[in-house]
């Protein structure tokens, strides 16, 4: 879709390297959610988007393609998309999972409604990750935000 085959084939191994138990097929679902997620940012400057846990993880290892990941936010026309990792699901704000797959559903594209749930929801599958973005943690093509400061 937005990455060539093989790429796409080298994140899926990333995703389960990282999830050993975890089928190709699950792996190739949630890297196609990374990439809509990716997608979403670079078209939506400045609009506070968020992946869900599980497609987190695809995220994750677009990320680790470095070059690749690079490549891919220039191609989409956008700034680069930069990851804040934050983990605190009692900060979880579902309106930020709803403005994400809105974005995604813009582009043209169906969100795959089983891998955007909340933090908590593993009960399709369990990632490694512990990384679910919150408010404070807003995913923005952007410069990271200042971190509080405490006194």
């Amino acid at each position: 879709m937005l990455i060539t085959d093989e790429r796409f084939a080298s994140c899926c191994l990333t995703v389960m390297d990282a999830n050993l138990d975890m089928p190709g097929e699950m792996a190739g679902r949630i890297v196609e959610e990374a990439l809509k997620f990716v997608a979403a940012c670079s078209h939506n400057r400045g609009v506070g988007l968020a992946p869900s846990r599980i497609v987190d993880e695809g995220w994750h290892a677009l990320l680790l393609h470095t070059a690749m990941y690079k490549k891919l936010c220039e191609q989409l026309g956008g700034a680069f998309v930069h990851h804040y990792p934050g983990y605190d699901p009692t900060t979880y704000d579902p309106p930020i999972l709803d403005r994400t797959r809105e974005a995604i559903a813009e582009l043209g594209w169906d969100a795959d409604p089983q891998l955007w749930g909340p933090p908590s929801d593993e009960t399709l599958v369990s990632v490694a990750a512990k990384c679910q973005h919150a408010p404070e943690c807003t995913i923005r093509p952007m410069p990271k935000p200042e971190p509080p400061v405490v006194g």
